[in-house]
């Protein structure tokens, strides 16, 4: 029931499974006490640990962490999420107003969050595909015309990604790499190269896969990817910041194409 009622009941007190702090006495994840249950853990478990409720193996943990440092966390301040915190440094804003602001735009369509949880979705539902034997060239091909696109294939600036090689090389080293995901991904890939498309797995699409693989759901993965960018924020806004004031990439108006009226009367 929706209403003053359910307001009423609702008032002074919030029921819930995931956690709650005891002043001077204790803190509570998911029903485990903090110091003396999740104490060991390192800050990504516990991070882990609060989105899924399920405690990582090292292996696991450790490509999760490179799924992060070595597709998305990228220092360059032209990308566009570094672009907010660097140009909120040039500016003398703080640190945490900078970052905020950055991760908030890396929510996008695009390039951010959007595609990544689009991609996981895809590779979930071609795996299923894949298993009850029916044909993962229709519903590419069916992805393709409804959509125009299938996320965590092909790249606008390059066709190459430079990213796939070394995560791959690092989910083998952690024996995480020939899940039923990863191998979907593959023939998808195989399939689009081979057709007039043309497109080639991106670092999206192949993290996606890797995390199914290792029992991450949609969702959870959503979560798992908010603050991914921000090993590659934070030094951009470090670096503007030592910089003058109003210097980041700044546009002479001689360069821009205006049409309207040259002089102003206020």
């Amino acid at each position: 029931m929706i209403g003053p009622t359910t307001l009423k009941e609702a008032e002074d007190k919030w029921q819930t499974d995931t956690g709650a702090a005891f002043p001077g006495e204790r803190v509570v994840l998911r029903g485990k006490d903090l110091f003396h249950e999740l104490g060991e853990l390192s800050w990504f478990k516990y991070l882990m640990f609060g989105i899924t409720g399920k405690v990582f193996s090292d292996e696991k943990i450790s490509l999760m962490e490179a799924i992060w440092s070595l597709t998305v966390s990228y220092p360059d301040p032209r990308l566009w999420n570094n672009r907010v915190a660097a140009l909120t440094g040039t500016a003398n804003s703080t640190g945490i107003l900078g970052t905020s602001a950055a991760i908030a735009t890396s929510e996008a369509s695009i390039f951010g969050n959007q595609i990544n949880i689009q991609a996981i979705d895809f590779i979930k539902r071609a795996t299923k595909v894949n298993k009850t034997g029916e044909l993962l060239i229709e519903l590419v091909k069916s992805e393709l015309k409804l959509k125009r696109i299938i996320p965590g294939y092909g790249r606008p600036i390059v066709q190459n990604d430079e990213r796939i090689q070394p995560l791959i090389a690092k989910a083998k080293s952690l024996n995480l790499l020939d899940g039923k995901h990863f191998n979907t991904a593959i023939e998808t890939e195989q399939f689009l190269m081979n057709s007039r498309y043309r497109m080639q797995m991106n670092a999206s699409g192949l993290a996606a896969a890797l995390a199914a693989d290792i029992g991450i759901s949609n969702r959870e993965y959503y979560y798992y990817t908010i603050l991914a960018f921000s090993a590659g924020i934070i030094p951009c806004h470090i670096d503007a910041s030592s910089k003058k004031e109003g210097t980041f990439f700044p546009l002479n108006c001689n360069r821009l194409n205006y049409t309207g009226q040259e002089t102003r009367h206020w």
